[in-house]
């Protein structure tokens, strides 16, 4: 039950012309039909290949999962929206939305610093890699993630459900967040806001120069290993920093706001729910040895035993 007499939310979406709205909808079903195939086929291949026995390519499967669900959360309603013209959401969905999305794109941003971690230890102290990177250890990593993403999403979903909604409910984003939010609320939210840069914004940027800075100290590494191993370590580091850059630089621009531009944070978020997690499964197969290889001996198997 919403706080005031709000009890459903309007988005104003991201193209305001009926024509935009039908190319929008064609475009927006081939994102998402892309991100579930494409993280499918990550999926996929880690099963069932040796793949899934290392640590990087756990991780790197559960990011593929993260990918789907944050997509999920924001890509049907979206597309329903331009293709029925359906732009209201509940209260109570409105707020479900906004769990989710913070839920499943925090989950990610944390995994991420631990595949960075992995991949530290992996090139750092490899003598020690297989004690320090054990199983239990990396399942004890992922369920921190998702903990740490529960109460950061629960931390937005009770910030925003304590405030009164009794004016216009007219969200200016193409799903629930928390700044488009916060400027609908009848009443003072300056404090709110800064708690939520801090939170979010500030947390991004540290984490961000927390893996630049791990990534410094693995590349300043990797000059004293051989030529062959220093272009595997490469192929797999180098995947990953992409993935990073194509994130974070967007996510930071949305949660610490240098103006106040709804549009730009709409663009930015379309990068981290759409863009993102769209290229992500294109640089680990195109940019990963050992995923192509193990792409080819799954996905070919069939055929080579048809040949035998």
């Amino acid at each position: 039950m919403a706080n005031g007499n709000i009890t459903e939310f309007v988005f104003l979406g991201l193209f305001p012309g009926e024509n935009g709205k039908a190319v929008g909808c064609v475009l927006f079903s081939l994102c998402y039909f892309a991100v579930l195939s494409g993280n499918l086929l990550i999926l996929l291949t880690i099963r069932g290949s040796h793949l899934g026995e290392q640590p990087m390519y756990l991780f790197l499967s559960y990011l593929s999962i993260m990918d789907v669900c944050f997509t999920s959360t924001v890509a049907p309603k979206l597309i329903v929206d331009q293709l029925f013209k359906w732009n209201t959401i509940s209260y109570n969905g409105c707020m479900a939305q906004m769990f989710y999305a913070h839920f499943f794109g925090a989950t990610e941003i944390f995994i991420l610093v631990v595949m960075a971690y992995d991949r530290y230890v992996a090139i750092c102290k490899p003598l020690r890699y297989t004690v320090i990177m054990n199983r239990k250890v990396c399942s004890a990593l992922v369920m921190a993630s998702v903990a740490g993403a529960f109460f950061h999403s629960l931390l937005h979903v009770v910030i925003i459900v304590r405030l009164p909604f009794c004016g216009p409910n007219q969200i200016d984003h193409y799903f629930c967040d928390v700044f488009p939010l916060l400027k609908l609320a009848c009443t003072d939210t300056s404090l709110l806001v800064i708690i939520i840069i801090t939170t979010t914004g500030v947390l991004s940027i540290l984490t961000f120069v927390a893996l630049v800075i791990s990534y410094i100290i693995i590349l300043s590494t990797l000059r004293s290993h051989s030529s062959k191993g220093r272009r595997k370590a490469l192929s797999t580091c180098s995947s990953h920093i992409t993935v990073v850059f194509m994130f974070f630089l967007p996510l930071i621009f949305t949660y610490v706001p240098m103006a106040d531009s709804v549009s730009e944070d709409k663009l930015f978020a379309l990068f981290y729910t759409m863009i993102a997690p769209l290229f992500n499964p294109l640089i680990y197969t195109l940019r990963n040895t050992d995923m192509k290889n193990a792409m080819r001996k799954v996905w070919c198997q069939d055929k080579l035993l048809d040949g035998n």
